[in-house]
């Protein structure tokens, strides 16, 4: 049941879609039911062993599951609570999308046999200049959901030369080469890990950072994301 207090609350401070903008009902949490209805999902967490993100990183990384909410273009309407969460400090926009993936993800047994979330590190620099890890984000949503836990401690980001967005598959690849290091490979080993970023367009910053986390034995390593760009 709605209390009363949430309802007052409501009132004095209107919550706003974070996609279209319009006022949230009171049942309503981060995207109205029609933006919602309108994410174009890409369902891979029912086929989650071979799916088009998941060929991504075949013979690249022991990759076990992928998955991602949604298809991602940088244009379409979706792209605004994305570039909010990063750009505008809306944190809070990074743990609901994750509540709702982990919520639709567990229907199909998804984070079974997971034992582990790691969000893809930021540089200190860059972490201090956002407020915030939005992909730790994700993971405080994910873990909301799941009882998983969160484990930041274990990779860190050593390198950040320049952002990905506007490079094709080789320069993406040169761009994270050496960013990342491994702090704790004891804490990891013989752990299935969950790895969890915001976008994912080539692999090459997920290809990168489980490179790192392949250096403790035993480990397993699955891949969320909120967005997936198609090849």
């Amino acid at each position: 049941m709605i209390s009363f207090f949430s309802r007052l609350i409501d009132l004095i401070a209107p919550r706003c879609c974070a996609i279209c903008g319009c006022r949230l009902s009171i049942t309503e949490q981060t995207l109205c039911s029609s933006c919602d209805r309108h994410i174009p999902r890409t369902w891979y967490e029912r086929s989650p062993y071979d799916n088009m993100m998941n060929r991504l990183y075949w013979k690249q990384i022991p990759i076990e599951k992928t998955s991602a909410l949604f298809f991602y273009d940088a244009q379409a309407p979706v792209s605004k609570a994305i570039y909010d969460l990063k750009y505008h400090h809306c944190p809070e926009i990074g743990i609901s999308l994750g509540e709702i993936a982990a919520r639709e993800f567990n229907n199909e047994n998804f984070f079974e046999g997971i034992d582990m979330i790691i969000p893809v590190p930021l540089t200190k620099k860059r972490q201090h200049n956002r407020g915030y890890n939005q992909s730790m984000m994700i993971a405080r949503g994910i873990s909301n959901v799941t009882g998983i836990k969160i484990n930041n401690k274990i990779v860190k980001r050593t390198l950040f030369k320049e952002s990905q967005t506007h490079k094709d598959v080789i320069d993406r690849k040169e761009n994270v080469k050496d960013a990342f290091s491994i702090i704790n490979t004891k804490a990891i080993a013989n752990h299935h890990i969950l790895l969890v970023d915001d976008i994912v367009t080539t692999g090459a910053t997920t290809i990168a950072c489980s490179q790192q986390l392949m250096k403790a034995e035993g480990i397993k390593i699955s891949i969320v994301s909120l967005g997936f760009v198609k090849p």
